[in-house]
């Protein structure tokens, strides 16, 4: 899982996929029939690589654009879907869903680096921010679309502006008291965003630490520096030898984390965290303590109130004390 350098495409063309693609959008249009939903009164539409530049990139210019990376063998995915298609009729345009069956669009995939679905990703104003990997249950996309339109009305869009928080589908995280007003532009955060769009994580981690410095509670800025420093680990890992040198090792603290961000960078959050809570379990002294800013650390990459997150510090609560 790691940020796309830009929005190119390449790579091969899977033409049975497109076909299968196009197949399943037929019959979803036949099933939706006359008086049906269809495209949610625009505000969820599939997208092509053909239509990715018109859809995505241009409409994200007035418009935040949240893509859902969604494949039709993918359970997770027709668990996170739904939710996220309701949203988008709830926020009513302030921001849209354009949905990318990645089997039926190899080079968009590739193009976004996309390891393990389902994966959301938002592009505002043609920047891609952030999202998360994994189904997860309503309140907590809620609380990320919250944070999405926070970045939104900070970069002065005019439909975010306007909206406010529960169009967005933000639940009750305040709009309200933004730094510099509804047209304000975080520069940081716009520096952070075109350092991953050109694939420089050591770039985007310094913006967004010094995001931090003038700001310690900044929404966006902590979740992006935890998200680009997992990014930056992961990267430089050999997942096999990883998964050797931890299956040998049980105790090793750098080895069982090394594979603790790799299970969280495919989607495996539980087995991230209960791979850590067992080391910590087993380990004292430094070891432990190093396991623990660990698995902290991981923490940081959700957002507030995750239930996975709460689960594993309470569990960690038990072992400490």
């Amino acid at each position: 899982m790691t940020q796309p350098r830009d929005f190119s495409l390449y790579g091969a063309v899977d033409l049975g996929a497109r076909k299968a693609a196009a197949q399943r959008a037929q019959e979803a249009s036949r099933a939706d029939g006359p008086n049906g939903t269809g495209a949610a009164n625009g505000h969820v539409f599939d997208v092509t690589e053909a239509t990715f530049e018109a859809d995505v990139l241009e409409r994200s210019r007035t418009v935040p654009v949240v893509m859902d990376l969604w494949a039709e063998w993918c359970g997770p995915c027709k668990q996170l879907s739904p939710v996220l298609e309701k949203l988008a009729v709830e926020a009513d345009g302030a921001w849209v869903l354009a949905k990318v069956d990645v089997d039926a669009n190899p080079q968009l995939s590739a193009a976004l680096q996309v390891q393990s679905i389902p994966m959301v990703v938002a592009v505002l104003g043609g920047q891609l921010v952030p999202g998360f990997l994994g189904a997860l249950p309503e309140a907590q996309v809620r609380q990320w679309l919250g944070q999405l339109m926070q970045v939104a009305q900070q970069m002065g869009m005019p439909s975010a502006s306007a909206a406010g928080g529960d169009q967005a589908g933000a639940g009750p995280l305040e709009q309200e008291g933004m730094a510099g007003g509804p047209g304000y532009q975080d520069p940081g955060l716009k520096e952070a965003q075109e350092a991953m769009e050109r694939g420089d994580l050591d770039g985007a981690a310094a913006a967004f630490e010094r995001m931090l410095e003038a700001d310690s509670g900044h929404p966006v800025a902590a979740q992006g520096l935890a998200q680009v420093n997992l990014f930056r680990r992961v990267n430089s890992y050999d997942e096999a030898a990883a998964r050797r040198a931890a299956a040998g090792s049980p105790d090793d603290v750098d080895a069982q984390s090394k594979v603790a961000d790799l299970d969280l960078a495919n989607g495996r959050v539980d087995d991230a965290f209960d791979r850590l809570l067992g080391l910590i379990r087993r380990t004292s002294g430094e070891d432990r303590d190093q396991a623990r800013l660990h698995l902290i650390g991981l923490f940081d990459i959700f957002p507030p109130g995750d239930p996975r997150v709460a689960k594993a510090r309470a569990t960690l609560s038990t072992l400490l004390f």
